[in-house]
């Protein structure tokens, strides 16, 4: 996946984010506490895949930067780009 698909993928999470988030307001206003748990396991699977191509689009850059094939970069697994500490 090369930069710019990287890129279109974060902004069409980005979007469904603040769908979901419009709606989990209105949910909250009248009582659908169904819709706010469904919600709220996707807004939790959109902020993992964010994190993963983020991190992806930083690995590529850097291996650019080292004169490397930003093409070897890899999608890391949710563990290890959730529980990264720096």
């Amino acid at each position: 996946m090369d930069d710019d698909k990287i890129r279109d993928r974060i902004e069409a999470l980005e979007a469904e984010e603040k769908k979901l988030r419009a709606e989990e307001g209105a949910a909250a206003e009248t009582g659908h506490d169904d819709v706010i748990a469904r919600d709220a396991d996707r807004l939790k699977a959109i902020k993992v895949e964010l994190d993963q191509l983020w991190d992806l689009l930083r690995q590529r850059e850097a291996k650019r930067r080292a004169g490397e094939d930003p093409d070897t970069a890899q999608l890391r697994d949710q563990g290890t780009v959730e529980d990264y500490l720096g």
